[in-house]
């Protein structure tokens, strides 16, 4: 699990903006920096002097320096074509493949000695670029992957399509990570926002950033300039491995308040009706759960058993149907209509944790 910001040099950015997202993104645990090195609206003259002071501290800081190359790259940067040794030495731990080189090449440069990771684009791999790709042997242990963002209005990828790029990943033992947008300040020449999936255009970093882990990405980056620190702390927050489900409150005591507060765990035997928590029972620890709200349930509904259950009581389950009033089991929340999307996304072994919006 990581997050990452994004820095576009020579772009809408001040120095001083860039080194302050950079510092306080370091605070907050963010490990990884993307950045290009060949925007076509990039002022290249500001580019190049700023780059080499950013790369420094980011070192300090052990951040990993994401730098999306094609061959003109090197030329930039005044290196020698295929440099990586002076790419490790400016700081950069990860290349990302754009465009211009041959799946030979690719290969090749998994083999590194640097220890530079390689980073295929996630969004444009195919079945048959891999069977290409391994006719040269590549060292995949060295290889990670990262979605495109999308700046024009309605080209952003479907779910479906990241679905299905992921799964090809996965089959190499490849994960994948990818982009939300910030709504703070968008990234020029169109500021419509940097995300990867089109549905996540102009809706909040937390929301975005939930979804795409709840899809299986391991890292996710905000890809537009300038972030503000609540979206940056929103992002910090989240936990990769799990889902986060905002839930609104029905009737409560102080023993179903606490057991809405814990992280749990989908059981292995996943139930055809209800996501139902492996620990919530365990959790009880001796407290007794009274009858109460014992209402009629909707799909969404968050219900945990009373003491007439008997030895159920204290399980917590999250309704995939809808069920009549039963005196053994109360209502106690429901997850948000516009978040009830992910429940489909807790499979058998999945965690998840609420986030309460009223107490």
């Amino acid at each position: 699990m990581s997050y990452g910001i994004s820095i576009y040099f020579g772009m809408d950015n001040t120095k001083e903006e860039n080194l302050r997202l950079l510092k306080d993104a370091h605070k907050l645990g963010f490990t990884r920096i993307f950045t290009s090195l060949h925007v076509p609206e990039a002022n290249y003259s500001i580019l190049k002097n700023e780059t080499r002071d950013f790369f420094k501290l980011a070192k300090i800081y052990d951040m990993d320096i994401i730098s999306d190359i094609s061959p003109n790259t090197f030329k930039f940067l005044d290196l020698n074509d295929m440099d990586l040794k002076g790419l490790y030495e400016m700081g950069v731990k990860t290349i990302r493949i754009d465009f211009g080189y041959t799946e030979e090449e690719i290969s090749k440069m998994t083999k590194n000695p640097y220890e530079i990771k390689i980073q295929l684009n996630a969004s444009t791999i195919t079945e048959e670029f891999f069977r290409k790709l391994d006719m040269y042997l590549p060292n995949y242990e060295n290889v990670d992957a990262l979605h495109n963002f999308y700046p024009r209005e309605g080209t952003g990828i479907s779910e479906e399509c990241m679905k299905e790029k992921n799964a090809i990943l996965s089959k190499k033992g490849i994960r994948a990570s990818a982009f939300v947008g910030s709504n703070n300040k968008k990234r020029g020449p169109l500021y419509n926002g940097l995300p990867t999936l089109e549905e996540h255009r102009g809706i909040e970093v937390r929301e975005a950033a939930n979804h795409l882990f709840a899809l299986g990405n391991q890292c996710i980056f905000i890809g537009d300039s300038l972030p503000s620190s609540s979206e940056l702390e929103n992002l910090s927050e989240l936990n990769s491995d799990v889902v986060e489900l905002f839930i609104e409150l029905k009737q409560c005591d102080n023993v179903t308040l606490r057991l809405l507060t814990e992280t749990y765990t989908n059981r292995i035997d996943e139930a055809r009706d209800a996501i139902r928590a492996s620990e919530s029972r365990l959790l009880l620890k001796g407290d007794k759960i009274v009858a109460l709200n014992t209402v009629d349930k909707n799909y969404g509904d968050v219900i945990i058993d009373n003491e007439n259950y008997m030895r159920y009581m204290g399980e917590l389950q999250i309704l995939k149907r809808s069920q009549k009033g039963d005196y053994r089991t109360n209502v106690v929340a429901s997850v948000l209509q516009k978040h009830i999307y992910l429940l489909k996304y807790i499979k058998g072994g999945k965690k998840f944790h609420f986030n309460i919006i009223n107490s």
